[in-house]
């Protein structure tokens, strides 16, 4: 029954959560440290979404026009390593990219246009796995990440900071991973819960955008107030993972999640853009993920399965740099042993993206409505066991 995970694990980790809540762009699984032996693992993964929408008039005489896909595509490389030092004892080193984001705003609609985000972080994770008896288990290590971004603001949207410029710039810094689990081997079932801690950046930031006007129509001229450098605290938020499997049947399991992240602790307050305007760049909404799903080995060369990820939608009111709120998923995937050592696994997923509205302002006004979005997710896995 062991086995036949091998599925299942190809399922979640080559096609991904793409289109997660916020920022988040992988599950970060864990669970390749309860993989039978030691094995490397190589697999990419792309993400296509298609994010579109029209304008809202919110002032008069303002055209009502297309908003056409705002999300560009994205690629998600993973390295993973599994040891087993001996019967007690197992490590693991995987490498992710599980934040991000990639937002373009084409300049034909006056609101948005123009509009730009980029962020990309880099995650290596050292594991160790202690296997007190057949049924208790304890794991946990540190995860290592760098991140980065830049943001640029444009369109009547955004008032009198149009045209704002940031760039914060590479940063390391370090969390932790802590997590428990049971298992009965003999029904092949397990519960594992893990916690991941938020990881804090200080980032070199640089500043630039339009004059600002401190006092309107009066004496003070326009200075230039959004144009400062300094350091910016940035969180990759904390998370906790319960993952489940359990046979079913012969050659089948039963598998899912339960996934919280604490996306709100995700905030980027420039000092120079706050001061101005009151409000940081970014706000976001916690997120609870539900995955169901079947696994099945049709023989000894070929598994499958198949499984629903859902997450609720929550304010519509979104920021425009992330214009989408829930998600329901479905993916499919299969894996081929080739041998006893080498096996290859390929998944697809589509998401249905949850309608929103991007806003600005303070307090928030909707500017425009994304409605019926899509996705698609592929990817592929070579595992090698030794």
């Amino acid at each position: 029954m062991k086995s036949l995970y091998v599925g299942a694990a190809a399922l979640a980790l080559t096609t991904g959560a793409a289109q997660a809540g916020g920022i988040e762009r992988t599950s970060q699984s864990l669970m390749i440290l309860f993989e039978t032996g030691n094995l490397l693992e190589f697999s990419l993964g792309k993400a296509s979404p298609e994010l579109s929408g029209r304008n809202i008039a919110f002032v008069e005489g303002l055209p009502v026009e297309d908003i056409d896909n705002v999300g560009k595509d994205f690629w998600l490389p993973s390295f993973a390593l599994k040891y087993d030092v001996n019967d007690r004892w197992a490590l693991a080193l995987i490498y992710d990219r599980p934040w991000g984001a990639d937002v373009e705003y084409g300049g034909e609609n006056p609101v948005f246009g123009g509009t730009t985000a980029e962020a990309n972080t880099h995650t290596i994770t050292a594991l160790a796995k202690y296997q007190f008896n057949d049924n208790f288990s304890a794991f946990g290590g540190l995860r290592f990440q760098q991140a980065g971004g830049d943001i640029h603001l444009e369109g009547i949207a955004y008032g009198p900071v149009t045209g704002y410029d940031v760039s914060l710039d590479d940063d390391w810094a370090a969390g932790y991973v802590v997590g428990a689990a049971y298992e009965l081997p003999d029904i092949a079932l397990r519960v594992a819960l893990s916690y991941q801690s938020e990881i804090t950046h200080d980032m070199e930031t640089r500043e630039r955008g339009p004059l600002v006007d401190p006092d309107g129509p009066g004496p003070i001229p326009a200075l230039p107030l959004l144009n400062a450098s300094g350091e910016t605290e940035v969180k990759t938020p904390e998370s906790w993972n319960l993952d489940f499997q359990t046979g079913i049947a012969q050659d089948t399991l039963l598998f899912g999640s339960v996934r919280w992240v604490h996306h709100s602790q995700f905030r980027v307050d420039p000092a120079a853009f706050t001061a101005v305007t009151g409000d940081g760049l970014i706000d976001l909404e916690d997120t609870t993920t539900w995955t169901l799903g079947v696994g099945r080995k049709f023989n000894d060369k070929f598994s499958g399965a198949v499984s629903v990820t859902y997450e609720a939608p929550g304010d519509e009111l979104v920021s425009p740099l992330a214009p989408k709120t829930g998600y329901t998923q479905l993916r499919l995937a299969g894996t081929y042993n080739i041998n006893e050592q080498l096996s290859v696994s390929g998944g697809v997923s589509h998401f249905w993206l949850g309608d929103a509205k991007p806003e600005t302002s303070t307090p928030d006004v909707a500017r425009a409505s994304f409605d019926d979005n899509t996705a698609w997710g592929v990817g592929a896995k070579i595992t090698y066991r030794f």
